[in-house]
């Protein structure tokens, strides 16, 4: 079965930098999308960053520049770096996957069309 464990998060003061990891199994043999999701409380969840079956990356205006989301196939791991941070990035970031048909669309919103499954979230909180 597919599993997504995400690890890296914690707090960190406006400015400064984190990064996230995602550990995937269960996707051995089979083409799939990733991403990376966030839910700031009392907001709705959102698209953050995505990586298409082909390894094309996608982001939302709000962290493009700022964050870069990577995988790697030989570890099975996805990663996202997140540089220059503001207190607003504050949230539960939630690691998501799915296969093939699948697509990340990136914008003034990220967008993830197809299956997904997710992990459990790891809090990210940064102080001003």
């Amino acid at each position: 079965q597919v599993q997504l464990v995400e690890s890296g998060g914690g707090s960190v003061q406006a400015g400064g930098s984190l990064r996230l990891s995602c550990a995937a199994s269960g996707y051995t043999g089979r083409r799939y999308c990733m991403a990376w999701f966030r839910q700031a409380p009392g907001k709705e969840r959102e698209g953050v960053a995505g990586i298409d079956s082909d390894g094309g990356t996608r982001y939302a205006d709000s962290v493009k520049g700022r964050f870069t989301i990577s995988k790697d196939n030989a570890k099975n791991t996805l990663s996202l770096q997140m540089n220059s941070l503001k207190p607003e990035d504050s949230a539960v970031y939630y690691c998501a996957a799915g296969p093939s048909p699948c697509t990340v669309v990136g914008g003034t919103s990220f967008i993830y069309y197809g299956n997904i499954n997710w992990g459990k979230g790891t809090l990210v909180t940064i102080s001003s």
